[in-house]
């Protein structure tokens, strides 16, 4: 593990800096080298950007469902899901477990699960901060 004064990262005296905060941009930057996955982090965010894709999610919080009851608890074609959990598959957002005939599919485990609670509590904690602003 490297130690904050062997980041390259650092602004040295001899550096010139812009910044108002030199130490604040220092740790920023310490933190930023540290932090790995913020790519990978931003195409999770933007798959979850997705209405129908959070929809079928949300769905699978309540325990594994196949393609046909998954469209039936979200309201969404057939097609549609199974296109969805194309693309959370591919993004290992889902997981698949074959029976026979039937695939059953499920959040892929409680990093997703965590993520998707999260994201609702706080859309809905804004919405209530909203209606106690108005009221």
């Amino acid at each position: 593990m490297m130690i904050e004064q062997d980041i390259e990262t650092r602004i040295s005296p001899e550096d010139e800096c812009d910044c108002v905060h030199p130490e604040a941009v220092n740790t920023a930057r310490v933190t930023l080298a540290r932090t790995g996955g913020m790519d990978e982090a931003a195409e999770m965010f933007a798959i979850l950007g997705d209405p129908t894709r959070v929809r079928v999610l949300t769905a699978l919080r309540a325990g594994e469902l196949c393609v046909t009851d998954l469209a039936v608890a979200t309201g969404v074609n057939r097609t549609t899901v199974s296109h969805q959990l194309r693309v959370l598959r591919i993004h290992r957002l889902v997981d698949r477990r074959r029976v026979g005939k039937a695939v059953f599919y499920r959040i892929a485990d409680h990093h997703v699960a965590a993520l998707l609670d999260m994201a609702c509590a706080h859309a809905v904690e804004d919405d209530e901060e909203d209606i106690e602003v108005s009221a």
